[in-house]
C-alpha cells in the first residue's frame, strides 16, 4: 500500500482551510485518510500551520511521499531537515545529540528570520501609513486654500479724490530740480594751483 501525505479540504465552506493528512495514494483528495497530522490556513498573514512534527517525521521515515504543497510546508517547518538528520542517525553518520543540536540551531535561526520579516512588514506598514497621512494632509491643505480663496472677501481699494490727483502731479512738475554745475564751470585743481 502506497501512502501519501497531502492536504484535504476541511468542510465545504468558502474559506480554504486544509487538514494535513496521511492517506492511501489512490484515495480521493477529500476521501478517507489514515491519520490527521496537522492543519494549514493560508487565509491569514502569515499562514497558520499547526503540525505534529514527530508524527510527520514518522510517516516520512516509513516511506510516505508528501505532495508538492505538503513538502513545501514541511520544508518551511523544518520537518524535511529533521527527516534528513534522522536518516543520518539511522545510517550512523551522525549521533542523535548532534542531530538534535543542528535542528535546534536551525530552529533558532528560523525564529530570528521570521521575527526580522515581521519587523520589516511592520515597518513597511508604518511607512505606508505615514505616507498616506502626509498625502491626505497635502490634499486637506489644498482644499482649505481653495475654500479660503473661494470665500475670500475683497476689501475695496480706497481711491484718492479726482481733484487732489492732478494737483499732486502739477506740484511734482513745478518743483525745480537742482542742476549740477557744468564741468566747464568748475575750476580744475591745476588751474587754482597755478
Amino acid at each position: 500500500m502506497a501512502v501519501k501525505i497531502r492536504l484535504a479540504r476541511r468542510g465545504r465552506k468558502r474559506m480554504a482551510i486544509y487538514d494535513i493528512v496521511v492517506a492511501e495514494s489512490k484515495s480521493p483528495r477529500d476521501g478517507k485518510y489514515i491519520e490527521k497530522i496537522g492543519s494549514y490556513n493560508p487565509n491569514i498573514d502569515p499562514a497558520r500551520i499547526v503540525l505534529q512534527a514527530d508524527r510527520a517525521v514518522h510517516w516520512l521515515m516509513v516511506g510516505a511521499q508528501p505532495s508538492d504543497t505538503t513538502r513545501s510546508i514541511f520544508s518551511h517547518e523544518g520537518i524535511m531537515l529533521k527527516k534528513h538528520l534522522q536518516v543520518g542517525v539511522v545510517k550512523g553518520a551522525i549521533t542523535q545529540e548532534a542531530a538534535d543540536a543542528k535542528f535546534a540551531d536551525w530552529k533558532e535561526g528560523k525564529a530570528s528570520r521570521v521575527a526580522g520579516t515581521a519587523d520589516t512588514k511592520d515597518q513597511a506598514k508604518d511607512k505606508a501609513r505615514q505616507e498616506r497621512l502626509a498625502a491626505e494632509q497635502k490634499v486637506s491643505a489644498a482644499r482649505a486654500e481653495a475654500i479660503a480663496a473661494k470665500y475670500k472677501v475683497e476689501e475695496p481699494v480706497a481711491e484718492a479724490p479726482a481733484e487732489e490727483a492732478p494737483a499732486a502731479e502739477t506740484a511734482a512738475e513745478e518743483t525745480p530740480v537742482a542742476e549740477a554745475p557744468a564741468a566747464a564751470d568748475v575750476p580744475s585743481t591745476d588751474e587754482t594751483a597755478a
